[in-house]
């Protein structure tokens, strides 16, 4: 199956950025601390009703209608509600899996954070915190969860993976992503430490998760591992016969190129989607069949400034006050760049937009210019996801 998905992020793991009502009244960056800064009821409040209106039955309706037949839900290591003081959200996995199949979508279950973090991002859960792969017990937690979760769906006709765990960050993309400055840890001694996933840790803890989630899952359901930013490192690896429907997932970012070098402007994405990633993608499906589960249009050409690396005014980045492009010129750049990734995304498994919604208004504060096409329902709407390409 060719998988054509999308992303419900920031619905049960918050991300500030897309949601930043949500953090109304704090100093806080990340689901870690909002608890922590609100009166206990008042942030219950909260989270219940934003669980409940972000994502409902319609959204599923919808995206079936926009010719998805996947989404990739992120999901918190506290989805149980055994990790006060947050609030489980195991009651809403349940009900989407009930939409997805009343709407024909199928679902991937995506360990989104983890006791720790795995790579100290503001979606980890917890910025400038990465010591997860160093807390023995955090991940005995974090496999006791997967086959939970495992168990659990495993019969449920909508299952069509369960992703190991999201973006653990390799020693090789560290100084890359400039963990430590970019998401400055607020409390240091708990930060004191911090330090990227090592490969070896990575490939032992996959082997491990595996075994485990293969007692409940049927082979048909996939086990789908993150490359942790570095793609080739997974060349040979699980290849014997024991290990069935394994899914070796990137995200791939034009923001990430950027970083790289790549000129910001479209002729610089275009051929770097040609010369760089479709046949990166290529060369890697010999080994695994490749998703990439996370990209957008999102580029700094159309912001109208140097984004450096996706970097907005929360992160006290300069903005455009006024749009760079006309909507035509805006809706050929992104349906360019929209055809030029969907072919890429062919030549492995298949795709999940980032993200399916988001809730800035991108009209009336002139901070989030360039900011909408990570919105896929605006991206349609406006007619830069290209329709022929949708079922």
């Amino acid at each position: 199956m060719r998988i054509k998905g999308v992303n419900l992020g920031n619905w049960l793991v918050l991300e500030k950025w897309m949601s930043p009502s949500l953090f109304d009244g704090t100093t806080a960056e990340d689901e870690y601390y909002l608890p922590r800064q609100l009166p206990k009821e008042v942030y219950e409040a909260r989270i219940h009703i934003h669980r409940s209106e972000y994502i409902t039955e319609r959204d599923f309706a919808q995206i079936r209608s926009f010719g998805m037949n996947m989404v990739r839900i992120p999901v918190p290591y506290f989805i149980f509600g055994d990790c006060p003081p947050f609030i489980g959200c195991i009651n809403e996995l349940d009900k989407s899996f009930n939409w997805a199949q009343r709407y024909g979508l199928k679902i991937l279950i995506d360990l989104h954070t983890v006791p720790g973090s795995q790579n100290g991002f503001d979606n980890g859960g917890l910025s400038g915190v990465c010591k997860w792969a160093q807390q023995p017990e955090s991940v005995e937690f974090t496999l006791r969860l997967l086959e939970k979760l495992s168990e659990r769906y495993a019969e449920h006709p909508a299952l069509w993976g369960i992703e190991v765990i999201n973006e653990p960050l390799l020693e090789s993309a560290w100084e890359f992503m400039n963990i430590e400055e970019r998401y400055p840890a607020v409390d240091k001694e708990m930060a004191e430490g911090t330090a990227p996933v090592t490969l070896d840790f990575l490939k032992s803890f996959y082997i491990e998760a595996y075994h485990r989630m293969r007692k409940y899952l049927p082979e048909e359901k996939a086990i789908v591992i993150h490359d942790g930013y570095d793609l080739f490192a997974w060349k040979g690896f699980m290849q014997e016969d024991i290990y069935k429907n394994v899914i070796l997932d990137t995200h791939q970012y034009l923001m990430f190129a950027e970083q790289n070098g790549c000129e910001q402007n479209p002729d610089g994405y275009l051929r770097y989607i040609k010369e760089t990633l479709t046949p990166e993608i290529e060369e890697m499906s010999r080994y695994f069949p490749v998703i990439c589960g996370e990209w957008s249009l999102f580029n700094s050409f159309v912001c109208g400034h140097d984004t450096k690396g996706g970097q907005s005014v929360l992160n006290g980045i300069q903005c455009s006050l006024t749009e760079a492009f006309s909507p035509e010129e805006k809706k050929k750049i992104y349906r360019q760049l929209a055809e030029a990734q969907l072919t890429a995304w062919e030549k492995g498994l298949g795709h999940f937009y980032w993200n399916y919604k988001l809730l800035l208004d991108t009209v009336n504060e002139p901070a989030w210019i360039g900011w909408d096409c990570w919105d896929f329902g605006r991206c349609i709407a406006s007619g830069w996801f290209p329709s022929d390409r949708q079922v």
